[in-house]
C-alpha cells in the first residue's frame, strides 16, 4: 500500500491537503482515481487522471511557464500547460533554480513566536558549564587504518562498562591519510570538534603513527576546555594495541562513573535539525512539528542548528529575513552562494536534488523539498553562520555548512555541539549518529511498520485541534535528553561520516 494511504483516522481527513491559501496545487492524502470528485476551499473539482497518494494535483490551470505554488511559494515552473485536476510532478513541473544569487540588502522581518518555554531536564553537568544528555566514552581514530580496531574494542568495552557509563562507542571512518590541504584540514577539524561534544565525557584518540593526520596536530585543534578528557594511543607503539586501549578505557570509565544527572535548564540544550528520506507529508507534519518545538526551545534560550545547505536552495529568502543583523544576513548569503559554486565547479546543476525516494514520495523539485525542510527551524531568529567543523555558541538558530547527506550532516551537527538530533523522515532509515537521534515519521504507516526505526509519529498533527502533539513531543524529547534511549541507541546504530572534498593520493 502507498506510504500515505494509511494515516490515523484517514476518513476524517480531506482527500487533498493544501497548507497555504495561495497554493495552486494540493497533496493527495490517498490514491485518487480518474474522474473522482473532490472538494477544496469550498469548491469541487474532478481529477483528470489518477493521482498517487502523496503527489500533487493542480487546483487551477497553469499555462506553460507559470509558477506553481506550494507552501505559498514558488516550487517551479509549468513545463507545459497544466489543467485543473491534473497530476503535477516531474513530467510537467521544472525547477526554476539558478546559480549564484544577489540576495540584496538586509531587511529584517518579525521573528520569533510567543510560545511557552520548555521545562527542565536531567543532564550531566560538565566542568565548563555545559550539560550533556549522555555520559559516554568515544573512541575516535585519526585514520581509517585503525577504524576496525576502535569499532571492535568499542563493542567489547561497551559490554564491560555498561554499569559505569551510558555507552562506549568506537566511531570508524576511512580518512586521515592520503589527504592534502583543506581536505585534510576538514578531517582534522571535524574530529577535533567531536572531541569537544559534551556527551563525550571521555575521548580516546587512536592513531596508527605514520598517517597524515598526526595526533599532535589534531590535539592542537581541540578546544582547550576539552583537552583534559582526552587520552591518546598509537597502534604502532610497542605492546598489544587492543589491551592498551582497553586499559585506557577502563581508567576513563572509572572516572566517569562518578557523574550523576542533575536538573538542567532547557537553555542548556543544543539540538540539531535534520531530515532524510522525505516524502510529500514531511513538509506538512514532521518538519512543522520540529518547527513548533524549535520555537519553544528558542523561547527557552536554547541553541538550534540547521544544516543541509543544498536543501535550503529555493527557500532561503524567508530564512534570511530572520537574520539577527546585516552581518548574519551577509554570511548566510555568502554560504549559500559558496555552496552553489561548489556544485557548479564540479559541473553539476544546483538543482540536482531531490533523491529518487523523494520523487517516488511525491516531491518534484528542490524548491519544494527546501520549502518543506526549512520549516524545521520554526520562526527562531537566525543568529549565526558557522563553517563545517565550527561550533554553535549563540542562543537561537545557527546555520551550519554541510551537505545534505544524512551521515555527513548529522556528524557535523554533533561536532557543532548538538547533544540531541531530531531527524524527520517519510520513507525511513535505521541509521543513528554520535548523539541521541530521534527519528520522527511523517506518516503513520512508517511509524507502525518500522517500530525499530521510528521514535515519534508526527502524522498526529493532521487530526489535532490543539497543541497536544507538540506538548507530547516536547515531553518526550526532554525524556530522551534525560536518558531515555532512542531506537537507534537501542539497536546500536551509531556512526560518523566525514565530508571529503579533495584529491586522494
Amino acid at each position: 500500500m502507498n506510504a500515505l494511504a494509511q494515516h490515523r483516522n484517514t476518513e476524517s481527513l480531506p482527500a487533498i491537503w493544501s497548507s497555504h491559501p495561495r497554493d495552486t496545487v494540493a497533496v493527495a492524502m490517498h490514491d485518487l482515481e480518474e474522474n473522482e470528485e473532490i472538494s477544496v476551499r469550498g469548491k469541487s473539482l474532478r481529477t483528470l487522471e489518477p493521482i498517487p497518494a502523496g503527489h500533487k494535483i493542480a487546483l487551477s490551470d497553469h499555462p506553460a511557464g507559470q509558477a506553481v505554488l506550494r507552501y505559498g511559494e514558488r516550487i517551479g515552473l509549468a513545463k507545459q500547460d497544466i489543467l485543473t485536476g491534473q497530476h503535477v510532478h516531474s513530467h510537467n513541473l521544472a525547477t526554476a533554480l539558478v546559480g549564484e544569487v544577489d540576495y540584496g540588502n538586509y531587511e529584517h522581518s518579525g521573528t520569533g513566536s510567543h510560545v511557552a518555554p520548555l521545562d527542565t531536564w536531567q543532564g550531566y553537568a560538565r566542568s565548563d558549564g555545559r550539560f550533556a544528555t549522555r555520559n559516554e566514552i568515544w573512541l575516535l581514530p585519526t585514520v581509517g587504518c585503525v577504524a576496525p580496531l576502535v569499532e571492535m574494542v568499542g563493542r567489547e568495552a561497551n559490554a564491560l562498562h555498561a554499569e559505569e557509563v551510558d555507552a562506549v562507542i568506537g566511531f570508524g571512518h576511512p580518512h586521515g591519510c592520503s589527504q592534502l590541504g583543506d581536505d585534510l584540514e576538514g578531517t582534522r577539524n571535524i574530529l577535533a570538534a567531536l572531541c569537544d561534544n559534551p556527551n563525550a565525557g571521555g575521548v580516546v584518540l587512536v592513531g596508527l603513527g605514520c598517517e597524515s593526520n598526526q595526533l599532535d596536530a589534531l590535539i592542537d585543534r581541540v578546544p582547550q576546555r576539552s583537552r583534559a578528557k582526552l587520552r591518546t594511543m598509537l597502534a604502532q607503539d610497542p605492546g598489544d594495541e587492543r589491551e592498551r586501549l582497553l586499559g585506557i578505557i577502563r581508567e576513563l570509565a572509572g572516572e566517569l562513573a562518578k557523574s550523576r544527572r542533575e536538573e538542567a535548564p532547557a537553555s542548556a540544550l543544543t539540538v540539531g535539525l535534520k531530515c532524510g528520506g522525505s516524502d510529500a507529508l514531511s513538509g506538512l507534519t514532521a518538519n512543522p512539528l520540529l518547527g513548533r518545538f524549535s520555537d519553544r526551545l528558542g523561547a527557552s534560550g536554547g541553541k538550534l542548528v540547521l544544516t543541509e545547505i543544498p536543501e535550503i536552495f529555493g527557500a532561503e529568502n524567508a530564512l534570511f529575513a530572520r537574520a539577527a543583523d546585516a552581518g548574519v544576513h551577509s554570511e548566510a548569503s555568502e554560504l549559500l552562494n559558496r555552496f552553489k559554486r561548489y556544485f557548479i565547479e564540479q559541473g553539476q546543476p544546483v538543482s540536482e536534488n531531490p533523491s529518487p525516494g523523494n520523487i517516488a514520495g511525491g516531491i518534484t523539485t528542490l524548491e519544494e523539498k527546501s520549502l518543506g525542510a526549512v520549516q524545521k527551524g520554526g520562526s527562531v531568529p537566525l543568529v549565526d553562520v558557522i563553517d563545517y567543523g565550527g561550533q554553535a555558541s549563540e542562543p537561537g538558530l545557527t546555520l551550519l555548512e554541510a551537505p545534505g547527506n544524512d551521515a555527513v550532516s548529522s556528524t557535523a551537527l554533533a561536532a557543532a555541539g548538538a547533544t540531541l538530533i531530531l531527524f524527520t523522515t517519510g520513507r525511513g532509515t535505521p541509521l543513528g549518529f554520535p548523539v541521541p537521534t530521534v527519528k520522527v515519521a511523517s506518516n503513520s504507516r512508517l511509524a507502525r511498520e518500522k517500530t525499530s526505526w521510528i521514535d515519534f509519529d508526527a502524522s498526529r498533527v493532521l487530526n489535532e485541534s490543539d497543541n497536544s502533539t507538540v506538548d507530547d513531543f516536547s515531553r518526550y524529547l526532554l525524556d530522551v535528553a534525560s536518558g531515555q534511549q532512542t531506537t537507534a541507541e537501542r539497536s546500536g546504530q551509531r556512526v560518523i561520516s566525514i565530508w571529503k572534498r579533495g584529491v586522494t593520493l
